[in-house]
């Protein structure tokens, strides 16, 4: 027999595993972490499985929670599809388009965009899985998101991929008192690391090891944008991808941040999407306004002062990391 009242908790269980964190899942839906974890409490206590565990800082599907994955994603696209057909039924079809993308990615390419399309007639949702780019690949992949923004990934077959820009990167850290350089604070500094499954972790712990600089002490962050707010409290140095300081001036950046150009190759940003077998005109739309708006920001990123790699080692560092 259908419980109906468990559609919420069943919700709340897809959103845990696409983000891959109770934290995440409940920003998406506005809501505290208790509250997520006592809808997926519910829903193990009701069928008498465990489907999550702890796994480091965010949690992992256990055999039963892979099992019952597919099962709840097809109920839930039946959902969709059944509340779309309803709304065209009366005179107000809606689409629904999931985009998995990097926190400042989602900041400075979709935002602009979203705002645009909301606009458009039928009316457009949009759910929004924030991301890093391994993981924003495998949504895709998997059929749980229809498009995806990543850095320094090659799409796989069966992919649609269209390149934006290329992503310069630059050193943040603490404004103090004197002028040596970001780089050489990094041996005596905490030194801010996004999550492994992050392009600019890849290119940090490359440089580091090239450096052969062991930090002090070191400080993993989720985000781009929580990396920026510790540096901002002074405490940290870390290595950002440039688009995310946008208003930000190299060598003078916040009246707390100190920004300048990393000498390491710079990462391809690329908008990766599967091909529909009936193209859908809103998915289209998306596409051509987030390449239009990827290549504008390329534009203003090609100025990015700073000495860049000669061609051929930008080419290999690249490789490097697009390999870890």
């Amino acid at each position: 027999m259908v419980d109906a009242s468990l559609f919420p908790a069943l919700h709340t269980f897809l959103s845990v595993a696409r983000a891959g964190s109770v934290g995440a899942a409940a920003r998406a839906h506005h809501v505290t972490s208790s509250a997520v974890s006592q809808q997926i409490r519910r829903l193990e206590g009701h069928f008498g499985a465990k489907l999550l565990e702890r796994a480091g800082r965010g949690v992992r599907l256990t055999p039963a929670g892979e099992a019952a994955l597919p099962v709840v994603r097809a109920l839930w696209t039946e959902a969709e599809a059944a509340f779309g057909q309803l709304a065209a039924l009366a005179g107000r079809p809606a689409v629904t388009l999931r985009v998995a993308a990097s926190d400042y990615l989602g900041r400075a390419l979709l935002a602009p965009v979203l705002r645009d399309l909301l606009e458009a007639e039928p009316p457009l949702r949009f759910e929004i899985v924030t991301a890093h780019s391994r993981a924003a690949m495998r949504l895709v992949g998997g059929g749980e998101v229809e498009l995806a923004v990543v850095t320094g990934q090659d799409a796989p077959r069966g992919l649609e991929a269209h390149h934006l820009f290329d992503q310069p990167f630059a050193w943040v850290g603490p404004r103090r008192g004197g002028r040596e350089p970001l780089t050489d604070r990094l041996r005596r500094e905490p030194v801010l690391r996004l999550a492994i499954e992050s392009r600019g972790r890849a290119l940090l712990d490359q440089y580091l090891a090239e450096e052969r600089i062991r930090p002090v002490s070191t400080i993993d962050v989720p985000s781009v944008s929580l990396l920026l707010s510790y540096v901002d409290g002074g405490l940290g140095i870390g290595l950002v991808p440039a688009l995310a300081l946008a208003g930000l001036t190299p060598g003078r950046g916040r009246s707390g941040i100190v920004v300048k150009p990393a000498r390491v190759a710079p990462l391809p940003v690329t908008l990766v999407h599967r091909p529909a077998a009936r193209p859908q005109p809103a998915l289209s739309r998306l596409v051509s306004r987030l390449t239009s708006e990827g290549r504008r920001a390329g534009a203003g990123l090609a100025r990015w002062p700073g000495a860049p790699l000669s061609p051929a080692g930008a080419a290999s560092r690249a490789r490097r990391a697009a390999g870890r």
